[in-house]
C-alpha cells in the first residue's frame, strides 16, 4: 500500500550523530510520469526495491547505515559514516540501486533507468532540533536536481588509474554440459582491484559508459581473459561479455582480438561473444556488419539475460545466437513453480529447432540443477556448479554426481532410447589418410561411415557417398589423396546421447541441411564415441509405433487401450466366466505432473503401468489382461482368486518405487508444496496408487460394469495412501444369471 512520505529526514533520537557522516539523497527521476503510466503499485515496487538495494549495499560494504527514510515520492535518504569522499559514497550506492532497479524496468517498460543521486556532509555534533539535518537534507535536494560531472568525483581519476595500470583482473566461472557431464568452457568475469568499490563488475561498466571508456575497458578485460585462462581442450569455450555499443566501435577491429587470441594459443572456435539483452543497439547496421564478420570467421555467440529484459524474443530472432542464456530470473525456485518449468521447457523445444543450446544461470541448489537437467536444458552455471575463481576452477563432485527422475527410472518414454539401435562404429584419428578411408570403404560393404575421434570423443563424420562425390570433382583426388581425413570431414555432425528418445534423434535427424538429412548419427555415452544410427533404422522403429497406436495400443506404456477392454469383456460374458475388474487411478497425479513436468508425469505413468504388467505377470494366469484406458487409468482383467496377491504387490512396490520419481528434499519430507487446482497453495502428498475391485458374474452390460467401477474407485481415491477397495456387494450380473 503507498502511504504519503514526510518531506523531511527525523532520526531515531536515540542515535546520537557523534561523529561526521554524510547524507546521500537517491531519487527515481520520472517517478510522476511512472506513476501515471503505470500505476500506483509499480511505483510502489520500484520503492520498495529501491529501500532493499541501498540496504543491501550497505551490508555488502559492512558500512553501519542509519535508516532509509522516504522524503519525498521516489527519494530515499540515509546517513552513512563519512570515511571517504562523500561524492564517490553517494555514486557507488546510485550504480549498485540502479543495477538492482534495472530488472524491474525492463520487464514492465523495455526501458532502463537513471537514478538522481545527491548528498551533504553532516557534522559530527548533537542536532536536537534536526536543523543540521535540515540543511544538509536541503543542499542534497539541490545537488540531485543538477546533472552529474563526473569530474567532480575522485573515482574519474582511480577509474582512468585502474586501466592506466592495467588493475583488471579476470575469475572464470565453468559452464557445465548437463548431457556428457564435461565443462562447456568458462566465462571470463571482470574483477577490478581487491578492496575497492571498483571490484564489482557493476561499478567497472557503468561508471566506464559515463565516461565514454567502455571500448578500453573492454580491451583490458579480453587481454587479461586471454593471458590468464590456460589450456583449453579442443570443443571447450572462453565466453566473453561484450557489450553492444563495443561491438559496433569502429575501433573494435578484429586483427586486435585475433592477434591477442593468437598469443595465448586460442582460436576462434574457443571463444564465445555473450551479448546482453539488457543493453540497446543504436547503429544496428553496423553492429550486424561487425557480428557476420566475426562469425565468418569462427567465433560464436550468445545472448545473454534472455528472459530478463522486454526484447529477449526479437533480439534471439535477429541474432540467431549458438547459446541462449536464461536469466536468473528464470532459474530461481524453478523446481517448484511450474509456470517457470513450462516456460524453459518450451524454450528449450524451441532451441532445438533453431540450432541453439540453453545455458540456465544463476543455479544454486541441487534441486533447481536436477530441474534443469531433467528438463532438457543443454547446460548450467551458477554458485553450486562453482564459483568464479582463478586459475579456472572445476566443476563440485556433488554436481557430477546428480541424478534426475530419468536418470533413476527404469526407460520410460514413448520410444525407446536410440542407444538400443546404436551399431559398433569404425572410428579413426585425425590425422588418418584420405586414402585410407578410401581403401576402407573398398573392402568393407558393411560400413557406411567412419567416425574420427580424438581421445574417444567423436569430431567429424565421413560419409562414404560424400566422400565419393569430393574425390570424383575435378582435381578431388590429387588435392585429397594423401591428406588428413580432417580435412574433408563433416566437422558438424548430429551426435546424440544413448538416452535420446528415437523420435526426438528422428526429429534432430531430419531438421538437418537437405545433403546432410540421411547422414548416420552418432551416438555418445558421457560424451564419448559408443556407436552409430541409421535414420533407417530410426524411421523403422517409428513405423512399428505408428502401427501399435493404430492398434489402440497407448504410445506411451504399450499396453492396448479402450478397444481391447471391451472386447476381453464381452468375451467373458459370453463364455459365462466369472472375473475381477481392478481400476486404477493415481492420486495427485496433476499437482505432481504441474510441479515436475510432463516429461516426469510421463515416467510415473510408465512406472505404474511397469508395477501392475509385474504383479499381473508374477500372480494372474496367462488369461489374464492389463489395458490402459488413456491418462494415469488402468485396468485389469482377472480371475477373482489373483486380486488380493496382485493388489498387494501393486501397492507395496509402487509406493516403494514412486519416491525416486522426487527430488531428495520432498523425498525425504514426503510431501510438495504446490498449487491446487483452486490455486492455492499447499502441501501435497506424494503420488499414490488407488484401486477399486469388481466382481462380473453373468449377463450385464458396459454401462453397468462402468458404473460400479467408477463408484468403487472413487471409494478407494477416499482412503489416504496407496489403498485398495473390494466391493462385496454381490457380483454384476449374478441376479440376471440365477433367474437364468
Amino acid at each position: 500500500m503507498h502511504m504519503e512520505t514526510p518531506m523531511s529526514l527525523q532520526v531515531d533520537n536515540r542515535v546520537r550523530i557523534d561523529h561526521a557522516h554524510t547524507l546521500v539523497l537517491i531519487s527515481i527521476r520520472d517517478y510522476s510520469t511512472l506513476r501515471e503510466m503505470y500505476g500506483q503499485s509499480f511505483v510502489d515496487l520500484l520503492e520498495k526495491t529501491l529501500r532493499e538495494t541501498l540496504a543491501a549495499t550497505a551490508g555488502k560494504n559492512d558500512i553501519r547505515q542509519i535508516g532509509i527514510h522516504n522524503v519525498g515520492p521516489g527519494v530515499a535518504a540515509f546517513l552513512v559514516p563519512r570515511e571517504n569522499n562523500p561524492a564517490d559514497i553517494a555514486y557507488e550506492y546510485k550504480i549498485q540501486a540502479q543495477n538492482g532497479l534495472e530488472n524491474i524496468m525492463l520487464r514492465h517498460t523495455g526501458l532502463g533507468i537513471d537514478l538522481g543521486m545527491g548528498y551533504a556532509a553532516v557534522p559530527g555534533m548533537r542536532d536536537d532540533d534536526g536543523t543540521l539535518l535540515s540543511q544538509a537534507l536541503e543542499k542534497a535536494r539541490r545537488m540531485e536536481r543538477r546533472p552529474l560531472n563526473m569530474s567532480e568525483l575522485s573515482v574519474y581519476n582511480r577509474f582512468n588509474t585502474i586501466l592506466t595500470q592495467g588493475w583488471i583482473t579476470t575469475h572464470y566461472q565453468p559452464i557445465h554440459d548437463f548431457q556428457s557431464d564435461s565443462i562447456l568452457g568458462w566465462e571470463a568475469l571482470a574483477r577490478g582491484p581487491e578492496g575497492s568499490a571498483f571490484r564489482s563488475p557493476v561499478m567497472l561498466f557503468e561508471t566506464a559508459e559515463q565516461l565514454g571508456r567502455l571500448f578500453a575497458l573492454e580491451k583490458q578485460c579480453r587481454e587479461a581473459a586471454f593471458q590468464n585462462v590456460g589450456e583449453l581442450k579442443d570443443g571447450q569455450k572462453l565466453f566473453l561479455n561484450i557489450h553492444p555499443k563495443t561491438m559496433a566501435d569502429p575501433a573494435f577491429t578484429p586483427g586486435q582480438t585475433l592477434a591477442l587470441m593468437e598469443q595465448a594459443g586460442l582460436t576462434p572456435n574457443h571463444i564465445v561473444f555473450e551479448i546482453t539483452e539488457r543493453h540497446s543497439v543504436q547503429d544496428f547496421d553496423l553492429f550486424y556488419r561487425t557480428l557476420d564478420h566475426y562469425r565468418s570467421q569462427g567465433f560464436q555467440v550468445a545472448v545473454d539475460d534472455a528472459g530478463a529484459g522486454y526484447a529477449g524474443l526479437s533480439l534471439i530472432a535477429e541474432l540467431q545466437p549458438d547459446y541462449i542464456k536464461l536469466d536468473k530470473s528464470l532459474i530461481t525456485d524453478i523446481h517448484k513453480d511450474p509456470v517457470k518449468r513450462a516456460l524453459v521447457e518450451t524454450t528449450v523445444t524451441f532451441a532445438d529447432k533453431i540450432g541453439s543450446r540453453i545455458i540456465g544461470e544463476g543455479i544454486e541448489s541441487k534441486a533447481q540443477a536436477i530441474c534443469l537437467k531433467d528438463i532438457g536444458v543443454h547446460c548450467g552455471q551458477g554458485f553450486f556448479l562453482a564459483r568464479p575463481a582463478v586459475p579456472k576452477p572445476c566443476i563440485s563432485t556433488e554436481c557430477l554426481e546428480l541424478k534426475t527422475v530419468r536418470d533413476i527410472s527404469t526407460n520410460l518414454s514413448c520410444s525407446p532410447p536410440v542407444g538400443d539401435l546404436a551399431q559398433a562404429p569404425h572410428a579413426v584419428a585425425l590425422d588418418t589418410l584420405v586414402s585410407t578411408a578410401q581403401e576402407f570403404f573398398r573392402n568393407n560393404n558393411v560400413f557406411s561411415n567412419i567416425v574420427v575421434v580424438d581421445d574417444e570423443i567423436p569430431k567429424g563424420l565421413v560419409m562414404e557417398y560424400h566422400l565419393n562425390r569430393q574425390l570424383s570433382s575435378r582435381y578431388g583426388n590429387a588435392l585429397y589423396h594423401n591428406r588428413a581425413i580432417e580435412t574433408i570431414m563433416d566437422t558438424g555432425p548430429l551426435i546424440v546421447d544413448i538416452d535420446t528418445p528415437v523420435e526426438q534423434a528422428a526429429r534432430m535427424a531430419m531438421k538437418r541441411e537437405s545433403i546432410k538429412a540421411y547422414d548416420d548419427i552418432i551416438v555418445t555415452k558421457r560424451g564419448r564415441l559408443y556407436g552409430v544410427v541409421t535414420v533407417q533404422a530410426l524411421l523403422n522403429v517409428l513405423a512399428k509405433i505408428q502401427v501399435e497406436m493404430a492398434k489402440g495400443t497407448n504410445p506411451l506404456t504399450g499396453l492396448p487401450g479402450n478397444v481391447a477392454i471391451e472386447q476381453a469383456v464381452e468375451k467373458r460374458i459370453k463364455q459365462k466366466r466369472t472375473f475381477s475388474i481392478i481400476y486404477a487411478d493415481l492420486d495427485h497425479f496433476k499437482v505432481y505432473n504441474d510441479t515436475y513436468g510432463f516429461k516426469n508425469g510421463d515416467h510415473i505413468i510408465k512406472l505404474a503401468a511397469d508395477v501392475m504388467s509385474w504383479a499381473t505377470r508374477k500372480h494372474a494366469p496367462n488369461n489374464a489382461q492389463l489395458c490402459h484406458i488413456g491418462g494415469d487409468d488402468f485396468v485389469l482383467i482377472t480371475p477373482p482368486e489373483a486380486v488380493q496377491k496382485i493388489c498387494r504387490s501393486i501397492t507395496r512396490c509402487f509406493g516403494r518405487l514412486v519416491k525416486n520419481c522426487y527430488c531428495s528434499e520432498d523425498r525425504e519430507r514426503g510431501w510438495i508444496q504446490a498449487r491446487g487446482r483452486d490455486g492455492k497453495e499447499r502441501k501435497y502428498p506424494l503420488v499414490t496408487i488407488s484401486l477399486g475391485v469388481i466382481e462380473i458374474f453373468g449377463q450385464c452390460s458396459l454401462m453397468e460394469i462402468g458404473e460400479r467401477a467408477a463408484h468403487i474407485k472413487k471409494y478407494a481415491k477416499s482412503i489416504p495412501g496407496n489403498s485398495v477397495a473390494i466391493d462385496r456387494r454381490q457380483a454384476i450380473g449374478s441376479e440376471d444369471f440365477d433367474a437364468k
